[in-house]
């Protein structure tokens, strides 16, 4: 029974795109011995039971005691190697969730982690702890902003330890700076009242919402046009083809309309918010001043800044485009574009954005674990 709670729990938060966009987020259910996480780069709207990897509690638990290099690449693909090794018999052509410690630590029956533009609203913002302390006070467990992997579930365990002893009361849920929230209890029941108190309180908070609502093109610009549209399209497919074409994703709407008004506006987003917009959108974004010559010169300058190629550009007063080997990529750097601009707008009410450091940007464009969640969830 559990086991289909545990299913129908994961579609319905995954199916929604309030809560997961992409590949984000990841559930968990556990008895005395046994833990079913999700399996890494499984889209949690379609999951089944096949998609849950059983791991070995004991074994989860011995890695605490187990001592790792302090070299960041080397600890975390050790401690891979041991998370690996805890799976039971049967699921080793599985691969569990990088935050698998995490959910095994929290000692509930159900964890439900997404990653809502709302919530972020206030993990991304510059007064978010204080925000956090104010609304939910000694129910929430503020965690600042640390890389993912064992660092980040250290850290949790540390923490939740700490505020047990003093409050002499378990958190309700965990808000991860620059990431996302946990939620553990033993009922699905339990996740889903604790998620509708968190967003009711935010949402009475907010001061702006993003408008994505339609926005016909010639009101973008008197110089925009469906022509205009279609060679930037085709000049990025070209230039980021290398040889064969890639594949281009466009969107306008009113949002994305004001935000690429100007360079100024865009500037908003010019540094990522979260990990989940760098796996799928990139660090950085690409803002060319027109869809012909100056795209070119743009997108030239932008390889050679930055050694790569951007995932996602956006031309002025054209809109924006995703730009991938396959159409689910191209679709989900827009997709997760979008659910930047959403973050903007939210974190107006709790003291404007707290983007990613440098240090934390480079992390996630390094490391192993986000690569692998990019390719199986994009198939790219």
């Amino acid at each position: 029974m559990s086991m289909n709670d545990l299913i129908a729990v994961s579609r319905r938060y995954g199916a929604d795109l309030d809560y997961v966009v992409a590949g984000g987020g990841n559930t968990s259910w556990k008895t005395s011995g046994e833990l079913y996480i999700k399996g890494s780069g499984t889209s949690l709207d379609t999951i089944t039971e096949a998609g849950f990897v059983k791991m070995d509690r004991k074994k989860l638990a011995a890695i605490w005691t187990s001592s790792y290099p302090e070299d960041q690449e080397r600890r975390e693909s050790a401690v891979l190697e041991d998370m690996m090794a805890a799976r039971c018999a049967g699921e080793e052509k599985k691969r569990p969730s990088v935050e698998t410690l995490l959910h095994d630590l929290l000692p509930f029956a159900f964890v439900v982690h997404t990653h809502p533009a709302l919530v972020n609203g206030i993990t991304c913002s510059a007064q978010g702890s204080e925000a956090a302390h104010d609304l939910f006070g000694v129910d929430c467990l503020w965690i600042p902003s640390t890389n993912p992997g064992y660092v980040l579930c250290k850290s949790v365990k540390d923490a939740w330890r700490d505020h047990a002893s003093k409050t002499g009361r378990q958190p309700a849920f965990i808000l991860l700076q620059n990431h996302g929230i946990f939620v553990a209890a033993e009922s699905v029941a339990g996740i889903d009242a604790t998620y509708g108190r968190v967003m009711d309180a935010i949402n009475a908070r907010v001061t702006r919402r993003a408008d994505f609502s339609p926005l016909g093109l010639d009101a973008v610009s008197g110089a925009a046009s469906s022509s205009k549209i279609q060679k930037a399209g085709a000049l990025l497919a070209v230039l980021a083809g290398s040889g064969g074409l890639a594949v281009v994703h466009h969107a306008v709407d009113k949002e994305l309309a004001r935000l690429t008004a100007s360079q100024e506006a865009f500037s908003v987003l010019a540094k990522p918010f979260s990990p989940d917009h760098i796996v799928y959108a990139g660090s950085d974004f690409l803002f060319a001043e027109g869809p012909g010559p100056e795209l070119e010169k743009d997108y030239a300058d932008f390889v050679t800044r930055h050694g790569r190629a951007p995932k996602l550009a956006a031309v002025r007063v054209l809109g924006v485009f995703g730009i991938g080997a396959n159409e689910k990529s191209a679709r989900l750097a827009v997709d997760l574009f979008r659910d930047a601009a959403k973050i903007a707008a939210y974190v107006e009410a709790f003291g404007g954005p707290r983007y990613m450091t440098p240090d934390q940007i480079d992390f996630i464009n390094n490391w192993e674990v986000e690569r692998y969640r990019s390719k199986i969830s994009t198939g790219a």
